[in-house]
């Protein structure tokens, strides 16, 4: 489902994750290059997944954000940058370590998307350990 807002396009992709608010998941302003919305650990049925659990939230995350890549008729390959945001610096390492694991799984070559990581108070809901954002180009 689209909305148009000219000049921008607001889509919310099929199979992306309920929204946590009044916002779209993606913004498009030409149908090619697209602005992703932080993407959280929203389980299928609307709940938080994997409570205090940060290696869960990390592949609920990468999960949502897959879903809605696909949903534009992409992947992880039509990421140019990721945002990344965590609540607690102590989990820098932890992520790491599974973005080691799950990059090379995601991605076809051995070079990634660039990634800002920043850490956060709080995000929307005090369950949530990070969420992750991303630019898209689909051609």
């Amino acid at each position: 489902m689209s909305t148009q807002v000219s000049p921008v396009t607001y889509l919310n992709p099929e199979g992306a994750s309920q929204a946590q608010g009044q916002y779209s998941h993606v913004g498009t302003p030409d149908g090619k290059l697209h602005f992703i919305a932080g993407q959280l650990a929203v389980a299928p049925d609307g709940s938080v997944a994997g409570v205090r659990d940060f290696e869960t939230q990390f592949h609920q995350v990468f999960n949502n954000l897959g879903a809605v890549l696909k949903g534009l008729g992409g992947d992880y390959n039509n990421v140019v940058k990721f945002t990344t945001y965590l609540v607690h610096s102590q989990d820098i390492k932890e992520f790491k370590r599974l973005r080691s694991q799950l990059f090379p799984t995601l991605f076809a070559g051995d070079n990634f998307a660039p990634n800002t990581m920043l850490i956060v108070d709080r995000l929307v809901e005090e369950e949530f350990l990070l969420e992750v954002e991303a630019v898209a180009y689909i051609p």
